[in-house]
């Protein structure tokens, strides 16, 4: 159900993943591949995999059941000439999201679904890898790989507790993956233990005035009222849901960004044009042209 948030906690009560050593930054994709897939197979047999919190469990059973129900949404993102962005699909143009150069660039997608930003970014020239905690999601990534033959290593696990090393990623993006699945007190220091000095980080988000609108109710749009306090934003799990949601409000999101090392770039607002069409729920075309439903972060490690 959607319950009131909780107060987040002073500190994150897991262990972290620390690994020794990065990819190769010339190495070719194969051989990446490989090299990941050694690493990841180096640490369970190391016995670094630590307790899955509760909430991981949750959420990844309930994307293993809707994973057929995003297949199609996959296919047409797949298959997209340019990229878009949200629930409105804004394009990648009118947003400018994407960094102008991708070429050579080693990037993660964490909560990828379907795998189809991550396509977006190796037609850029970019060298990504896609990590989601479905394992259903991945084999939907795995079939639309070979339809479009482009293929880039996907890992099962958490954005939370990701088994990469250190300093392994030029870029670390998440659009309503990691960004709203995961706890953000655990996702973003791990994002940021990945990036290397001057990497950047992008995701995408519901809009805090969407959150704070929002009926108890699961899948029922934004009213035009204040339905639950600003302080505290955290944890959330909606009426109807079994799955659970995360998300901050911006003096909490800018405090967590810099302590963790980064410097906030942008954050977009989305508005969607006014012939704008979506299937999904959250709010009407007319509350998003008036107030945000969706907003996209962007930040750089320090040097």
């Amino acid at each position: 159900m959607r319950l009131p948030p909780q107060q987040r906690p002073t500190t994150l009560s897991r262990s972290r993943l620390v690994a020794a050593g990065a990819f190769a930054r010339a190495a070719s994709g194969s051989e990446r591949s490989r090299l990941l897939v050694d690493e990841v197979a180096g640490r369970a047999d190391a016995g670094w995999v630590t307790a899955t919190p509760e909430h991981v469990l949750r959420n990844r059973a309930a994307w293993d059941r809707r994973a057929a129900d995003y297949a199609g949404a996959g296919l047409r993102n797949w298959g997209a000439a340019l990229p878009s962005w949200g629930i409105w699909r804004v394009p990648d143009e009118q947003l400018a999201v994407l960094p102008p150069d991708l070429a050579g660039q080693d990037s993660i997608e964490l909560g990828c679904g379907t795998g189809y930003v991550s396509a977006w970014l190796a037609r850029r020239g970019a060298r990504p890898v896609g990590l989601d905690n479905s394992g259903a999601q991945l084999a939907s990534a795995r079939v639309l790989q070979d339809r479009f033959g482009l293929r880039f290593p996907l890992i099962h696990a958490s954005a939370e507790q990701a088994p990469c090393a250190d300093a392994s990623f030029d870029l670390a993006i998440s659009e309503y993956g990691a960004s709203i699945w995961c706890d953000p007190y655990a996702w973003i220091p791990e994002a940021a233990r990945m990036l290397r000095p001057g990497g950047q980080l992008i995701f995408l988000v519901n809009a805090v005035q969407v959150v704070l609108a929002w009926p108890d109710e699961d899948d029922m749009p934004a009213t035009d009222r204040l339905q639950r306090p600003y302080f505290g934003m955290h944890r959330f799990q909606w009426l109807g849901s079994d799955s659970v949601e995360f998300h901050l409000g911006h003096g909490d999101m800018i405090r967590l960004l810099r302590s963790c090392g980064f410097e906030v770039e942008d954050l977009i607002e989305i508005q969607p044009p006014p012939d704008a069409t979506t299937r999904h729920p959250i709010a009407t075309l007319e509350w998003a042209r008036k107030w945000p439903c969706e907003e996209i972060w962007k930040a750089r490690k320090s040097p």
